[in-house]
């Protein structure tokens, strides 16, 4: 078994501009910091149809009832610069946007000004902590939509910018409202036992494998296991990924990544293609269909008024460092690898 530690933590330092530890109990930032200011919303990158989706919802005539008013403003189309299949996207969606009454602007700078509060929906995680510091330097209530960053260094870093700038952030994957979650939350299959989550896993040459698309079905399994995992053991094949983890408790959770059948890179993913099996003390759960992003941003509108996120960084820390440590086990021909956030 391989120990697995993140090294280069002075990069995280550095790059955050502060000396704050992450692990000085994070979660209480989510209490203290400034609440939003406003209902203006403004996108960062026009390169995702989640872009799209969350302006005609939020943009709506009848939104108001549900959201409070929210409303997409303004966005910076600029997104991904080399990853072909997101660059294309960027012209259309910029015109589906502007048709619903977003103003199109020429920088982060200038949507800044224009706009109390931010989704950073630019489909390439590389970009994310330079995109995401310049929002929380400005105060600026920040969801990040997946992957909150490629590494666990920057993902470190943006939580550690959140601090020091008393700025809200969370980020998180839609398939973490999933039909059945609120049953298992609520505790009526009794306490989780495991779980067996699948979704696609197309991977994408700029990103780790599964953070591209796979961090979807690594998300849903968190969000039914919570934290605590310590091991991780990926086996990997041309068309799937396999990937176990054994939680400090003795628990073991997998997920299961296709890139094959129906659909395949560039073509239609069903919303069939996502779910799991979650093993429960009382009874045992199958979790329903993926029903869109309303759920999601339901979440993210009360994040806005609360400043209170839904998600811990601690549980969004662990997501990259288990993904981190599923490239491990696979570059190690499948050794189970010790996982460690901390540093």
């Amino acid at each position: 078994m391989s120990s697995y530690n993140r090294r280069n933590f002075i990069k995280m330092s550095a790059l955050a501009g502060t000396g704050l530890g992450i692990y000085g109990n994070i979660s209480s930032l989510y209490g203290k910091s400034a609440l939003a200011t406003g209902k203006r919303v403004g996108i960062i990158g026009l390169d995702t149809s989640h872009s799209v989706a969350f302006t005609k919802t939020l943009n709506a005539t009848d939104a108001a009832a549900v959201y409070g008013g929210y409303k997409i403003v303004a966005a910076y189309p600029k997104g991904s610069n080399d990853i072909i299949t997101s660059v294309e996207r960027i012209p259309g969606y910029t015109e589906e946007v502007k048709k619903m009454g977003v103003e199109i602007v020429s920088s982060i700078a200038d949507l800044l000004k224009k706009v109390d509060v931010v989704l950073l929906e630019t489909n390439d995680g590389r970009l994310h902590l330079d995109q995401a510091m310049q929002v929380l330097k400005a105060g600026k209530p920040l969801f990040i939509d997946k992957p909150i960053a490629t590494s666990l260094v920057d993902a470190k870093a943006i939580f550690a910018a959140a601090k020091q700038y008393n700025t809200p952030v969370f980020s998180s994957s839609s398939l973490r409202f999933i039909t059945g979650i609120s049953d298992i939350k609520s505790g009526k299959i009794g306490k989780v036992l495991g779980a067996e989550t699948f979704s696609p896993a197309i991977i994408e040459k700029t990103h780790p494998d599964l953070f591209w698309y796979g961090i979807h079905g690594v998300e849903l399994l968190f969000a039914i296991m919570g934290i605590g995992c310590k091991k991780v053991t990926r086996i990997h094949t041309k068309d799937t990924d396999v990937v176990v983890g054994v939680w400090e408790d003795g628990r073991l959770g997998s997920f299961r990544g296709t890139r094959n059948g129906n659909y395949n890179y560039g073509g239609k993913v069903a919303a069939s293609d996502f779910g799991g099996t979650v093993f429960g003390e009382k009874t045992n759960l199958t979790l329903g269909e993926f029903k869109g992003y309303d759920p999601l941003l339901e979440q993210i509108v009360r994040f806005f008024e609360t400043g209170k996120a839904p998600v811990n960084p601690e549980e969004t820390l662990e997501i990259i460092a288990f993904m981190e440590a599923a490239d491990e086990s696979k570059n190690r021909g499948g050794t189970p690898v010790s996982i460690k956030v901390s540093d």
